[in-house]
């Protein structure tokens, strides 16, 4: 399999990656948490996933100034990005704010910064397990 290379990617297809590699770690905590039926564990996920939510923590982030520079390059190119896919539970700034959220995600995924993306997702965990959502 050849290297994809991330700063070469568009923002959609970089908040392609990003969405399951961060739903896989809050798939990860639901389960560890307990919640094992998967009506409770719809439920639960939502609050971690929904455009509402990542656009909380990608604010969240700038506040505490926990994105580098390079990681706020490419939110604002998810952000940015035009997609021909609509919001369906939210309204369009949210959603492209949440795009921007999940390419932050996908580009350290791809580019093999694992330490790097589980801290990013135990600090989205905590601020949101910490939030009524």
């Amino acid at each position: 399999m050849t290297e994809v290379r991330a700063e070469l990617l568009n923002g959609i297809a970089l908040a392609y990656a990003g969405d399951a590699v961060y739903e896989v770690f809050v798939r990860d905590h639901l389960l560890l948490m307990g919640i094992t039926k998967p009506g409770e564990l719809q439920r639960n996920a939502v609050k971690f996933v929904s455009a509402k939510a990542q656009a909380f923590l990608i604010s969240e982030m700038e506040k505490d100034a926990f994105l580098s520079e390079e990681e706020l390059t490419y939110f604002k190119r998810g952000r940015n990005a035009h997609s021909k896919t609509t919001a369906k539970n939210t309204d369009v700034i949210t959603y492209r704010i949440s795009t921007g959220f999940e390419a932050v995600f996908g580009f350290n995924h791809l580019k093999g910064n694992d330490t790097r993306v589980k801290e990013l997702a135990r600090y989205c965990i905590q601020k949101i397990s910490e939030q009524n959502f």
